[in-house]
Protein backbone atom coordinates (compact mmCIF):
# COMPACT_ATOMS: atom_id res chain seq x y z
CA UNK A 1 0.00 0.00 0.00
CA UNK A 2 1.80 3.05 -1.17
CA UNK A 3 1.20 5.75 1.32
CA UNK A 4 2.92 9.28 2.13
CA UNK A 5 5.15 8.98 4.85
CA UNK A 6 3.80 11.27 7.22
CA UNK A 7 1.41 9.49 8.91
CA UNK A 8 3.44 6.39 9.92
CA UNK A 9 6.25 8.27 11.23
CA UNK A 10 3.57 10.81 13.29
CA UNK A 11 1.92 6.91 14.65
CA UNK A 12 6.47 6.01 15.11
CA UNK A 13 6.84 9.22 17.56
CA UNK A 14 3.36 8.83 19.33
CA UNK A 15 4.70 4.92 19.87
CA UNK A 16 8.44 5.74 20.87
CA UNK A 17 9.45 3.26 18.23
CA UNK A 18 11.22 4.13 14.65
CA UNK A 19 10.35 3.24 10.65
CA UNK A 20 13.15 1.87 8.63
CA UNK A 21 14.53 3.52 5.68
CA UNK A 22 16.17 1.07 3.65
CA UNK A 23 17.69 2.51 0.14
CA UNK A 24 16.91 0.38 -3.15
CA UNK A 25 19.05 -0.55 -5.74
CA UNK A 26 17.60 -2.81 -7.90
CA UNK A 27 14.16 -5.29 -8.31
CA UNK A 28 16.07 -7.66 -5.70
CA UNK A 29 16.77 -5.21 -3.23
CA UNK A 30 12.97 -3.85 -3.60
CA UNK A 31 11.34 -7.29 -3.68
CA UNK A 32 13.64 -8.50 -0.59
CA UNK A 33 12.59 -5.28 1.45
CA UNK A 34 8.81 -5.63 0.68
CA UNK A 35 8.55 -9.47 1.14
CA UNK A 36 10.29 -8.41 4.85
CA UNK A 37 8.53 -5.92 5.70
CA UNK A 38 5.16 -7.50 5.02
CA UNK A 39 5.86 -10.86 7.01
CA UNK A 40 6.48 -8.65 10.14
CA UNK A 41 3.79 -6.53 8.90
CA UNK A 42 5.60 -3.69 9.54
CA UNK A 43 5.56 -0.06 7.71
CA UNK A 44 8.55 0.36 5.74
CA UNK A 45 9.82 3.58 3.60
CA UNK A 46 11.86 2.60 0.47
CA UNK A 47 14.67 5.37 0.11
CA UNK A 48 15.98 6.25 -3.59
CA UNK A 49 19.12 8.73 -4.13
CA UNK A 50 19.57 10.52 -6.64
CA UNK A 51 21.89 8.17 -7.87
CA UNK A 52 20.15 4.76 -7.43
CA UNK A 53 17.39 6.38 -9.64
CA UNK A 54 19.55 7.27 -12.45
CA UNK A 55 21.18 3.37 -12.16
CA UNK A 56 17.66 2.45 -12.30
CA UNK A 57 17.25 4.18 -15.60
CA UNK A 58 15.41 7.19 -13.95
CA UNK A 59 12.28 7.56 -11.00
CA UNK A 60 9.38 6.55 -13.65
CA UNK A 61 10.76 3.38 -14.01
CA UNK A 62 11.35 3.23 -10.47
CA UNK A 63 7.76 4.11 -9.22
CA UNK A 64 6.52 1.61 -12.10
CA UNK A 65 8.51 -1.10 -10.68
CA UNK A 66 7.59 -0.09 -6.44
CA UNK A 67 3.96 -0.14 -7.66
CA UNK A 68 3.63 -2.72 -9.64
CA UNK A 69 5.41 -4.87 -7.05
CA UNK A 70 3.30 -3.62 -4.25
CA UNK A 71 0.53 -4.97 -6.20
CA UNK A 72 1.99 -8.09 -7.54
CA UNK A 73 2.91 -9.12 -3.95
CA UNK A 74 -0.02 -8.25 -2.36
CA UNK A 75 1.54 -5.41 0.06
CA UNK A 76 -0.89 -4.42 2.55
CA UNK A 77 2.08 -3.00 5.08
CA UNK A 78 2.27 1.35 3.96
CA UNK A 79 4.91 1.86 1.86
CA UNK A 80 6.37 5.00 1.11
CA UNK A 81 8.48 5.69 -2.24
CA UNK A 82 11.14 8.38 -0.89
CA UNK A 83 13.57 10.44 -2.38
CA UNK A 84 16.78 10.14 0.06
CA UNK A 85 19.29 13.31 -0.26
CA UNK A 86 17.45 14.99 -2.66
CA UNK A 87 18.49 17.97 -4.83
CA UNK A 88 16.14 20.97 -5.59
CA UNK A 89 15.66 19.94 -9.15
CA UNK A 90 15.65 16.10 -8.43
CA UNK A 91 13.05 16.93 -5.76
CA UNK A 92 10.46 18.75 -8.32
CA UNK A 93 11.26 15.25 -10.71
CA UNK A 94 10.08 13.20 -8.26
CA UNK A 95 7.07 14.81 -7.51
CA UNK A 96 5.90 14.59 -11.14
CA UNK A 97 7.53 10.74 -11.51
CA UNK A 98 4.98 9.66 -8.68
CA UNK A 99 6.81 9.31 -5.82
CA UNK A 100 5.38 9.69 -2.33
CA UNK A 101 7.55 11.23 -0.03
CA UNK A 102 10.46 13.77 -0.74
CA UNK A 103 13.83 14.79 1.07
CA UNK A 104 15.72 17.91 0.48
CA UNK A 105 19.04 18.39 1.00
CA UNK A 106 19.48 21.96 1.58
CA UNK A 107 22.32 21.26 4.45
CA UNK A 108 24.79 22.57 2.38
CA UNK A 109 23.59 26.01 1.89
CA UNK A 110 23.50 28.65 3.93
CA UNK A 111 20.19 28.64 6.54
CA UNK A 112 18.41 31.13 4.21
CA UNK A 113 18.62 29.80 1.09
CA UNK A 114 17.82 26.44 2.44
CA UNK A 115 14.93 28.01 4.22
CA UNK A 116 13.94 29.73 0.32
CA UNK A 117 14.06 26.29 -1.36
CA UNK A 118 12.77 24.53 1.41
CA UNK A 119 9.72 26.64 1.77
CA UNK A 120 8.64 25.95 -2.31
CA UNK A 121 9.41 22.29 -1.85
CA UNK A 122 7.42 22.33 1.20
CA UNK A 123 4.35 23.41 -1.25
CA UNK A 124 4.98 21.07 -4.07
CA UNK A 125 5.09 18.42 -2.20
CA UNK A 126 1.73 19.42 0.04
CA UNK A 127 -0.20 20.15 -2.78
CA UNK A 128 0.59 17.06 -4.93
CA UNK A 129 -0.05 14.77 -1.68
CA UNK A 130 3.76 13.98 -0.78
CA UNK A 131 5.04 14.32 2.39
CA UNK A 132 8.47 16.22 2.47
CA UNK A 133 11.54 15.78 4.86
CA UNK A 134 14.46 18.76 5.37
CA UNK A 135 17.79 18.59 6.51
CA UNK A 136 19.60 21.03 9.33
CA UNK A 137 23.11 20.57 9.80
CA UNK A 138 25.16 17.93 7.74
CA UNK A 139 25.28 14.28 8.07
CA UNK A 140 29.46 12.89 7.53
CA UNK A 141 30.86 11.29 5.10
CA UNK A 142 29.81 10.97 1.28
CA UNK A 143 26.59 9.91 -0.21
CA UNK A 144 25.89 9.91 -4.24
CA UNK A 145 28.72 12.58 -4.28
CA UNK A 146 27.98 15.06 -1.51
CA UNK A 147 30.05 15.25 1.21
CA UNK A 148 29.57 15.70 4.22
CA UNK A 149 32.13 16.99 7.46
CA UNK A 150 29.11 15.99 9.92
CA UNK A 151 28.57 19.32 11.62
CA UNK A 152 25.87 18.81 14.38
CA UNK A 153 22.76 20.71 13.68
CA UNK A 154 21.79 24.10 15.37
CA UNK A 155 18.36 23.99 17.39
CA UNK A 156 17.78 26.96 16.52
CA UNK A 157 17.72 26.87 12.37
CA UNK A 158 15.76 23.52 12.91
CA UNK A 159 13.03 25.35 14.41
CA UNK A 160 13.13 27.91 11.50
CA UNK A 161 13.03 24.77 9.16
CA UNK A 162 10.62 22.82 10.91
CA UNK A 163 8.08 25.79 11.06
CA UNK A 164 7.88 25.91 7.40
CA UNK A 165 5.78 22.71 7.39
CA UNK A 166 8.14 20.23 7.06
CA UNK A 167 6.96 16.58 7.99
CA UNK A 168 10.09 15.42 9.51
CA UNK A 169 13.53 16.33 9.79
CA UNK A 170 16.71 15.06 9.39
CA UNK A 171 19.30 16.64 12.03
CA UNK A 172 22.95 16.46 12.15
CA UNK A 173 23.94 14.76 15.54
CA UNK A 174 27.41 13.11 14.44
CA UNK A 175 26.03 10.50 12.51
CA UNK A 176 27.79 9.88 9.03
CA UNK A 177 27.15 7.77 5.92
CA UNK A 178 29.11 4.37 5.09
CA UNK A 179 30.87 2.46 7.98
CA UNK A 180 31.73 4.25 11.05
CA UNK A 181 35.67 5.24 12.05
CA UNK A 182 37.54 2.72 14.93
CA UNK A 183 37.51 6.95 16.37
CA UNK A 184 34.33 7.66 15.71
CA UNK A 185 33.48 9.87 18.93
CA UNK A 186 29.38 8.42 19.58
CA UNK A 187 25.84 10.28 18.80
CA UNK A 188 25.61 13.69 20.37
CA UNK A 189 22.88 13.15 22.50
CA UNK A 190 22.81 16.93 24.17
CA UNK A 191 22.34 17.94 20.51
CA UNK A 192 19.40 15.74 19.97
CA UNK A 193 17.68 16.59 23.11
CA UNK A 194 17.78 20.16 22.36
CA UNK A 195 17.02 19.59 18.73
CA UNK A 196 13.72 17.78 20.01
CA UNK A 197 12.63 20.16 22.24
CA UNK A 198 12.94 22.75 19.77
CA UNK A 199 10.95 21.38 17.11
CA UNK A 200 8.39 19.71 19.30
CA UNK A 201 6.06 17.18 17.90
CA UNK A 202 7.89 16.87 14.65
CA UNK A 203 9.39 13.29 14.11
CA UNK A 204 13.20 13.50 13.65
CA UNK A 205 15.23 11.50 11.35
CA UNK A 206 18.29 9.55 12.00
CA UNK A 207 20.86 9.24 8.71
CA UNK A 208 23.60 6.72 8.69
CA UNK A 209 22.17 3.77 11.21
CA UNK A 210 24.92 1.42 9.74
CA UNK A 211 26.93 0.54 12.47
CA UNK A 212 25.18 2.47 15.43
CA UNK A 213 25.29 0.34 18.62
CA UNK A 214 21.79 -0.30 19.71
CA UNK A 215 22.14 1.18 22.64
CA UNK A 216 22.61 4.51 21.19
CA UNK A 217 19.80 3.58 18.83
CA UNK A 218 17.25 2.66 21.48
CA UNK A 219 18.53 6.27 23.24
CA UNK A 220 17.72 8.02 20.10
CA UNK A 221 14.24 6.91 19.77
CA UNK A 222 13.64 7.74 23.41
CA UNK A 223 14.57 11.72 21.91
CA UNK A 224 12.41 12.08 19.18
CA UNK A 225 13.99 9.69 16.49
CA UNK A 226 11.19 8.19 14.33
CA UNK A 227 12.64 7.54 10.71
CA UNK A 228 16.04 5.52 10.60
CA UNK A 229 17.81 5.18 7.37
CA UNK A 230 19.91 2.16 6.58
CA UNK A 231 21.66 1.64 3.88
CA UNK A 232 25.26 0.42 3.83
CA UNK A 233 24.55 -2.43 6.25
CA UNK A 234 22.05 -4.14 3.29
CA UNK A 235 25.11 -3.40 0.78
CA UNK A 236 27.48 -5.24 3.11
CA UNK A 237 25.57 -8.09 3.47
CA UNK A 238 24.43 -8.51 -0.41
CA UNK A 239 28.17 -8.61 -1.20
CA UNK A 240 29.20 -10.87 1.96
CA UNK A 241 26.52 -13.31 1.11
CA UNK A 242 27.03 -13.36 -2.87
CA UNK A 243 30.85 -13.53 -2.59
CA UNK A 244 30.51 -16.79 -0.37
CA UNK A 245 28.12 -18.39 -2.74
CA UNK A 246 30.40 -17.68 -5.40
CA UNK A 247 33.85 -18.87 -3.56
CA UNK A 248 32.03 -22.34 -2.59
CA UNK A 249 31.92 -22.63 -6.20
CA UNK A 250 28.13 -22.75 -6.21
CA UNK A 251 27.80 -20.91 -9.47
CA UNK A 252 29.49 -23.41 -11.42
CA UNK A 253 27.37 -26.23 -10.22
CA UNK A 254 24.31 -27.23 -12.48
CA UNK A 255 22.91 -23.66 -13.41
CA UNK A 256 24.50 -22.15 -10.50
CA UNK A 257 25.08 -18.96 -12.77
CA UNK A 258 21.87 -18.27 -13.59
CA UNK A 259 20.84 -14.84 -12.19
CA UNK A 260 17.87 -15.68 -9.82
CA UNK A 261 20.27 -18.47 -7.93
CA UNK A 262 23.75 -16.83 -8.15
CA UNK A 263 21.31 -13.71 -6.66
CA UNK A 264 19.35 -15.47 -4.01
CA UNK A 265 21.52 -15.41 -1.29
CA UNK A 266 22.39 -12.04 -1.76
CA UNK A 267 18.43 -11.20 -1.84
CA UNK A 268 18.17 -13.25 1.76
CA UNK A 269 20.93 -11.66 3.35
CA UNK A 270 18.92 -7.73 2.81
CA UNK A 271 15.98 -9.50 4.09
CA UNK A 272 17.98 -11.20 7.11
CA UNK A 273 19.26 -7.85 7.80
CA UNK A 274 16.00 -5.77 7.48
CA UNK A 275 14.32 -8.06 9.86
CA UNK A 276 17.19 -7.34 12.24
CA UNK A 277 17.11 -3.59 12.19
CA UNK A 278 12.88 -3.43 12.16
CA UNK A 279 13.65 -5.82 15.47
CA UNK A 280 15.65 -3.01 16.77
CA UNK A 281 13.75 -0.06 15.87
CA UNK A 282 10.63 -1.85 17.36
CA UNK A 283 8.48 -1.52 14.66
CA UNK A 284 6.87 -5.07 13.50
CA UNK A 285 3.67 -5.02 14.05
CA UNK A 286 3.31 -1.60 13.87
CA UNK A 287 1.03 -1.90 10.40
Amino acid sequence: MIVAARDMLVEAKKGKYAVGQFNINNLEWTKSILLTAQELKAPVILGVSEGAGKYMTGFKTVTAMVRAMDEELGITVPVAIHLDHGTFDGCFKCIRAGFSSIMFDGSHYPIEENIEKTKVLVEAAHVNGLSIEAEVGSIGGEEDGVVGMGEVADPAECKRIADLGVDFLAAGIGNIHGVYPANWKGLDFDALQKISAAVGEMPLVLHGGTGIPADMIKKAISLGVSKINVNTECQLSFAAATRAYVEAGKDQQGKGFDPRKLLAPGAQAICDTVKEKMELFGCINKA
